[in-house]
């Protein structure tokens, strides 16, 4: 699957649970519906912490992937 546009970009690389998914409700908090976030994280649970989030709040993940240098990168469609 080729990378989902993002309207946003939030780099949460080095942030531990839970401040990449408290990024993350701020930023979407700030955007439209339909609107899609692009978050960058190094955090192993972050994959998992995102669908968990998404299920819980209406929000879409996207996609998600992970860089060749470990960076994963999570798209999260706004509700």
């Amino acid at each position: 699957m080729s990378e989902p546009q993002s309207d946003r970009t939030l780099d949460v690389i080095d942030l531990n649970c839970p401040m990449p998914i408290l990024r993350a409700k701020k930023a979407l908090a700030a955007m439209d519906s339909g609107e899609v976030l692009l978050v960058l994280a190094t955090d192993k649970t972050a994959p998992d912490d995102f669908a968990a989030f998404c299920r819980q709040t209406g929000h879409e993940l996207l996609h998600q992937q992970i860089r060749n240098d470990g960076v994963i990168m999570m798209w999260v469609k706004h509700r």
